[in-house]
């Protein structure tokens, strides 16, 4: 199986970045996932949406298409989803309700230095998500608050955040592997 990782965050240092980097290290046998590297997406402007769009947003169309299923990972800035991924699923979910998103198998998850841990940017990903038909694994819900002091030298290292982070990628990899079956 193979899942596209995506950070909502840019910075070299990111809680995210460093959760996802974490469960690909521990990803179960027979389970790929891979970080995509959003930063060189321009910002979406339906004028240059033709033929696909600029050839970055054609790779990363394509990507996502030969991805099982999409892992996501955000931080909360200002109560909300940040500007970049946001950008990048739009990009990703046109032509409108015919996407690559059409269908995808799709978790989220959230970290932030706050106790909420990016729950406000995970509930407005999920909005966004219903809106592109994608299939969003609901449960159980990961949010790591206080990110500082789970993750040291790139990597989570809190006992029980990584128990949360295996359950999640369990279950999910469980629901896209029955999806993949109907």
């Amino acid at each position: 199986m193979k899942i596209m990782a995506i950070s909502g965050s840019l910075r070299d240092s990111s809680f995210n970045t460093a959760i996802l980097r974490t469960m690909a290290e521990r990803a179960p046998e027979g389970v790929e996932i891979t970080l995509t590297d959003i930063s060189a997406l321009p910002f979406y402007n339906e004028d240059a949406d033709v033929d696909g769009g600029p050839s970055v947003v054609q790779s990363f169309k394509a990507d996502i298409a030969a991805a099982d299923a999409l892992l996501i990972a955000t931080p909360e800035y200002n109560y909300s989803v940040p500007g970049v991924l946001k950008n990048a699923i739009d990009w990703a979910s046109r032509p409108g309700y015919k996407s690559v998103l059409k269908d995808k198998h799709v978790a989220l998850l959230s970290a932030s230095m706050a106790g909420t841990g990016g729950v406000r940017a995970q509930q407005h990903l999920k909005n966004v998500f219903m809106a592109t038909l994608s299939r969003v694994y609901t449960a159980p819900e990961v949010v790591v608050g206080r990110a500082q002091d789970m993750v040291e030298d790139g990597r989570v290292t809190d006992a029980t955040t990584l128990k949360f982070l295996d359950r999640l990628l369990t279950g999910f990899v469980a629901e896209v592997t029955a999806g993949k079956s109907v």
